[in-house]
């Protein structure tokens, strides 16, 4: 991964700090390429004669000239991660001194809420009967798994049939961060799961390990979810686009309407942090004022 120089600079340091990410970091190469395309936009602009000569004062002239350009507040965000990381490994090397983007805050993103399906419409969206169509029996199974169990996209196209334990009473998942988690299955998606296991024959290969197949008899693909769930959002009559997203997004909600128990959705869903689940899930003050109302000791009303 070649950074070509338009400068005197010593792009053996960028070199070093691109196998730095890919060998010990184990970055994706998205990653990579991501932060070589930003590093080497900076080193365009401020033609440095060395990255040691780089200076708080440089950082937030980049950030203006991106903001002047009219770029989002994503991409200059994205911008300050990658100089902030690279700015780090200069410091551990000994090229700076000091690290020039600390204190220096991207500018705020909004953050977009996801939406769900009401309770009403996720049932217009699954009380369908596929009949004897195996490819519909498979798709009701699919969507009641990942609305019961809350399953991200790349969880569900990454299951393999002994995923499914206890008499497939629970799942076991493989999240973010390769990290796992076990899940209850609920009793209308375990009918849903049997019927698919009774016909996944049809169009399984006898030594394929993936639970979900699709009609070229492999594993099914994530573009092939989210178009066949699309395709059941239209026959179904939903007047809003459908997407695995969207199911687990209503999973969260739904959950944590009826329960309070935010603790419990966390785990549920796999966040590492409680914040991305409150966020996630929309939670708004007054909701919490009235879980708190209802739960603390101290906050009841006295009925004197």
């Amino acid at each position: 991964m070649m950074v070509e120089s338009a400068t005197g600079c010593n792009d053996q340091r960028l070199e070093d700090f691109f196998a730095h990410l890919r060998n010990e970091c184990n970055l994706a190469k998205r990653t990579l390429d991501t932060y070589a395309q930003q590093l080497q936009d900076v080193h365009q602009q401020l033609a440095l004669k060395s990255w040691a000569d780089l200076s708080p004062q440089h950082i937030r002239q980049l950030l203006n000239q991106a903001r002047q350009k009219g770029h989002s507040p994503a991409s200059i965000a994205l911008k300050l991660s990658a100089l902030r990381t690279f700015c780090q490994y200069l410091l551990q090397q000994g090229e700076l001194t000091s690290n020039p983007t600390t204190g220096i805050q991207a500018p705020k993103k909004g953050r977009p809420l996801p939406k769900q399906l009401h309770v009403d419409e996720m049932s217009q969206l699954l009380d369908f009967n596929p009949g004897e169509d195996v490819l519909g029996i498979r798709d009701k199974a699919m969507l009641e798994l990942t609305y019961s169990c809350g399953l991200r996209l790349a969880e569900l196209t990454g299951l393999n049939l002994d995923n499914l334990e206890d008499g497939k009473h629970q799942l076991r998942v493989r999240g973010k961060g390769n990290k796992e988690r076990l899940l209850p299955v609920g009793r209308i998606a375990r009918d849903a799961l049997q019927a698919w296991l009774k016909v996944r024959g049809e169009l399984a290969p006898a030594e394929e390990k993936a639970l979900f197949i699709s009609k070229q008899r492999r594993r099914i693909t994530a573009r092939q979810i989210a178009q066949r769930m699309q395709q059941w959002a239209i026959r179904q009559g939903l007047n809003q686009p459908l997407n695995p997203h969207k199911l687990r997004h209503s999973f969260a909600t739904h959950v944590l309407e009826s329960s309070g128990d935010l603790r419990g959705v966390q785990e549920l869903l796999g966040h590492a942090n409680l914040t991305t689940t409150q966020v996630y899930t929309h939670l708004d003050f007054q909701h919490l004022a009235q879980v708190y109302d209802k739960a603390h000791p101290r906050a009841r009303k006295s009925k004197s």
